[in-house]
This record gives structure tokens, sequence and C-alpha cells, in this order.
């Protein structure tokens, strides 16, 4: 065959598949995919080769690549930990700038540590620790006690430090003394109910690229790609983001959500002000970030396969299953088992479709805000908090639940609200797509170096833009 020359491969090194993405870069298609079994609790390079080798067979050899990028979730991903002053405030706004940078937060703690906090950080064996509190000229004598602990204890991650600001010399100080990796960023609060967490979503991904990588034996394939760019929901989220925003010559596709329903959590990326649609709202809390990540821990369709069902309630899965309570049992019972089984008759795809309407459902409501009515000494106000996502107009889905299902369309649909919960600003009716090919990830990366051929790709690969893919990737 003829092979073009100006192409790209995407990689990601998931926990269970290396996945690999062959793009015409000028096209900007996919030419085909790969994949191999993960192996990086041994030899990455094993995987990584039989991805290779999957993929050459479908493009009847390998061509040389214009750019290798990886992503990796791996070895559990990039496990933090944020402590931060108030659990409301700075706690919270470390959290957002942690799982925006893709990270999996293992825990979250508040105020001044303990010798009982200390160990349960340790316990947690973070890959990074997220250090914030006070806003800048505020309060510094909590988290300065706080840096004292981590320093002086046996932690021994990078810490990022991204609190007060006057208090930044005398951490970096106490840290540098301890012989303990310390990186010093933006204030993630400077002043009250303001949000600024980007410089620390970069220090994270630097860290990330500067050791994680070498931490969890990436680095032993490195003949294989050029960089390791960032962890993988941070790339589903770059990707999001190019398709909201656009390129240089490109316009975007606007405000858009993408839930990624897997087997361990349920993820949901809002790109969207978010500001209220109808006048007279008055905003509460902590300003949402315009690209935001939840993650659901306990909505995974396999690890977490009876939290769904416990959350949902048992008559509801089996209503939604049109089944009884004992159907549903028996499959939680057999995934319980073998969480890598598949449904293989319809009495169990019908329960799997109903928990993923459930998960997809809560974990939507969760990402959305929300609004109330209250009482003041004015009369009543209509209160928001959270984001108002019900006029987006763009809602993708991807994961196994929905990627495999003969009609995804009814899975997906669960994330809209509707007047039976006016209360939920959920979306309302927004075009629905499946990202079959898992493509997100792929784009995230290739907009780093390549925006436009970014953009083509995930319109054609989605199949936004119309015609046959259109057909294939809109639900």
């Amino acid at each position: 065959m003829n092979r073009p020359t100006d192409m790209a491969l995407l990689i990601d090194f998931g926990s269970t598949y290396t996945k690999l993405r062959a793009v015409d870069l000028a096209a900007g298609v996919i030419m085909a995919a790969g994949q191999g079994t993960s192996t990086v609790t041994d030899d990455i390079t094993v995987g990584m080769q039989a991805a290779l080798d999957d993929l050459s067979g479908h493009l009847g050899g390998l061509p040389d690549f214009k750019y290798r990028l990886a992503s990796s979730s791996a070895a559990g991903g990039l496990r933090m930990v944020t402590v931060g002053l108030v659990k409301e405030l700075t706690a919270e706004a470390a959290r957002q700038a942690a799982l925006g940078a893709g990270a999996r937060l293992v825990g979250s703690y508040a105020y001044r540590l303990t010798n009982a906090d200390l160990e349960g950080i340790v316990a947690l064996a973070p890959d990074v620790l997220l250090l914030s509190g006070g806003t800048d000229g505020g309060n510094s004598e909590v988290i300065l006690h706080n840096a004292r602990l981590l320093g002086d204890g046996p932690l021994d991650c990078p810490v990022i430090a991204a609190g007060n600001r006057n208090a930044a010399d005398e951490i970096r100080a106490l840290f540098e003394a301890a012989g303990k990796p310390v990186t010093v960023a933006g204030n993630v609060m400077p002043a009250f109910q303001e949000l600024n967490i980007d410089p620390a979503r970069e220090a994270i991904r630097q860290v990330f690229i500067d050791r994680i990588v070498h931490a969890k034996g990436i680095d032993r394939a490195a003949e294989m790609f050029d960089a390791v760019l960032m962890p993988t929901p941070a790339a589903v989220m770059a990707g999001a983001k190019l398709l909201s925003e656009g390129t240089a010559v490109q316009p975007g596709l606007g405000p858009l959500v993408v839930i990624d329903i897997g087997g361990a959590t349920t993820d949901v990326h809002s790109i969207a002000a978010g500001e209220p649609v109808n006048e007279g709202v008055v905003k509460y809390g902590l300003p949402e970030p315009h690209d935001k990540r939840t993650v659901e821990g306990d909505l995974g369709m396999r690890h977490n396969a009876r939290t769904i069902v416990e959350t949902a309630g048992l008559d509801r899965i089996a209503e939604d299953a049109e089944l009884d309570g004992a159907a549903v049992e028996s499959w939680l019972a057999r995934i319980e088992d073998n969480v890598e089984i598949l449904p293989d008759n319809n009495e169990d795809q019908a329960v799997d479709r109903a928990m993923a309407r459930a998960a997809i459902a809560i974990a939507m409501k969760r990402h959305a805000g929300n609004v109330r009515i209250a009482q003041t000494a004015y009369g009543p106000v209509t209160v928001q908090q959270g984001k108002d996502l019900t006029g987006v107009a763009l809602l993708i889905g991807t994961g196994g639940a929905l990627v495999h299902a003969s009609a995804p369309a009814g899975i997906l649909s669960a994330a809209l609200g509707d007047d039976s919960d006016k209360s939920s600003l959920r979306p309302r009716a927004p075009a629905m797509y499946i990202d079959r090919d898992y493509l997100l990830y792929a784009v995230g990366l290739l907009a780093e170096v390549e925006p436009e051929a970014a953009f083509a790709m995930a319109m054609n690969g989605i199949g936004i833009t119309g015609g046959e893919n259109e057909r294939r990737g809109a639900v």
C-alpha cells in the first residue's frame, strides 16, 4: 500500500490495554488502530511491541511517524492527595485542580493535619500531593503547619504547593531542607471566591511527565515513542476542549459534555461556563472551572457494580431492565466473581444496560449544578450552585457500555434533565454522539502539536461532520 509519510502515532498506556491510533495528518483521519495487553507491572515493552505488531498488520507495515505521542493511566493512573485549609474553599479548589489535571484523587484533607492524618496519607501511597491553603496575604499558619508535618514525616512523593503566596518561600525551604521534591505554583484561590487552578494543573502535569512516567516504568519503552505528554484523563479533557473551542482556522462546537463510563469509574467532563440561563438567578458557592472533570469512583460498571445498584435502588434497576430482582442479583454475583465478564444473554444485557443508565444519570446529576429557592429578607430568591448545563448543545459518550451497546442512545439519554426534576441543571436537548473508536485521548495528544489535524480527526472520527461517519457516530 502507499502509506502517507505525514503520520502520527498516538498511544495510550492503559491499565488493561496499550492502545494505538495511526493518523494521517493531512486528511485528519485514523488510518488504523492496534492494541496489546498492557504489561506495565512486568516489562512495558512487551505490551507495546504487541500493540505495534497489531497496528502493523492493519497498515501493512509501520511508516516513519512524524510524531509518537503518549498518555497513560497505567498502574492506577496518577494517584493524588490534596490538602487544603477550608473544605468548601481552598480544599475544594485543590480538588478541582487535581481532577482537571487528570489525577485520580485518592484522598482529600482540610484544616490542620494531625499525626493520624499523616499516617493516612502515607498509607494511601500518593504519586503527588497538592498542598493548598489561605488566600494571598491571608492565613498562612495552617499551610505552614501542614508543610512542616509533611516535610518532617515519612511521605516521599513530590509535593506541589499552591497556597498563600506569602508562605511560598518558607514552604519551599522546608521541603528542600528535608531533601524532598517540591514545586511552587500559583495559589488555587488567591482571593476569596476566586478560582485559579490552571497553574496547579500545569505543575501536576509537569510532575507527571518528569517523575511519574519513570516511577511507573513507562520510560522503559522510551525508544518506541517520543514523549508521554499527560495522564489519559487530561488528554480526554484536552480533546473535549479542542472540540468545544476550535482552532485558529476552525470554529469550535461550543459548550459540550463528555461522559466516559468505565469498569472502575464514570467520568464526566464539561467544557462550559455554566452561567445561569434564566434571569434573576443568584449564584452561590465556589466558582466552577470552565473545564471541569468529575470522577465517580463508586459508579464503575464492573468494580463497583453493586454500588450502582444500591445507589440507584434494586427495584429501579429491575424495573428499567423489565426483569425481577433475582435477575439483577444473578448478574451482580457473576460480575463479582469475574470483573472482566461481558453479558452474553438477553437478561444480562438488559441488567447491564439498566446499570449503565443509572451510572450515567447519577454521575451527570452530581456533575451538573442545581437550583433551589432560598428565603431572604427581600423574599424568595432562586439560587444556583454549580454549573447550568441545560443549554449544552453537544453530548459525547464513550466507554464500553456505550460503544458496544446495540442502542446507545437509550443509555446516553439517561444523562438528560427533564421537567420531572427541575432543580437539576443537566443538559436538556443536546445532539448526542458516541466516540466509538475511543479517539478523544488521541485528539487531546495531537492537539499539542497539530491542532488542525486533531480537530479534523475528531470531527471525522466521532462523526460530527456528517455523511457516512454521522450515521456511524450519531445516536
